[in-house]
């Protein structure tokens, strides 16, 4: 029964770790509110059933600025400009010995800059532009797959052109959130050891006025 029960935990830890993303939205100048959940799908009432392992992402660049838990996401004052968070303390790596999995978290808000600050970003071309890369350690990916949903929940995937671009297609007004994610194998550096799978998901949120 024991046997049973770790390995149901270990599945849940990997359909949530796969499932779900780290999110960050901002209104104008007004506070960041970070999210984990599922961007795709409304927010249930009360926030994410998996919101409370989100603990204390950290900001990029870092920041003593003060975080507060609201029911369903984190608030933090933050100065004027994009915004960006990092986590790799979501989910606990999971999986047998030897072969286990672990999730890093990566999230922007805004599209004034167009430059990438995280080792994983999806940027824009242009500031305030709507032709965006997913960048990885400052070069952009051609080829790579990017999901769009837009403000009513429409979702769609894109493949970056062979200048590693795509054009995002803008439907309506309003808060528009772009995804991408990338598996890696070896051998990575996790909080509870050693992993040979490491997923990265980064997003990117920013609103059409």
């Amino acid at each position: 029964m024991i046997r049973k029960i770790a390995i149901a935990a270990l599945l849940l830890s990997a359909s949530s770790a796969h499932a779900h993303e780290v999110w960050v939205e901002r209104d104008g100048a007004g506070p960041a509110r970070i999210y984990l959940g599922e961007p795709g799908e409304a927010l249930p009432e009360g926030g994410d059933p998996q919101f409370d392992n989100l603990k204390t992402p950290r900001l990029v660049p870092e920041s003593a600025a003060v975080q507060v838990r609201k029911t369903g996401y984190i608030e933090v004052q933050v100065p004027a400009g994009d915004v960006r968070v990092q986590d790799d303390n979501v989910f606990a790596p999971w999986g047998p010995e030897g072969k286990k999995e672990g999730v890093v978290y990566f999230a922007r808000a805004g599209r004034a800059e167009a430059r990438a600050a995280l080792p994983f970003e999806i940027v824009p071309t242009t500031p305030g532009g709507n032709r965006f890369s997913l960048m990885r350690d400052g070069k952009a990916i051609p080829g790579a797959s990017i999901t769009i949903v837009s403000p009513d929940k429409w979702s769609k995937t894109i493949k970056t052109d062979a200048s590693g671009a795509l054009a995002l297609p803008i439907r309506e007004k309003g808060r528009y959130l772009l995804s991408a994610s990338a598996k890696d194998e070896g051998n990575f550096f996790a909080r509870d050891g050693m992993i040979g799978i490491l997923h990265r998901i980064t997003t990117t949120t920013f609103v059409v006025n």
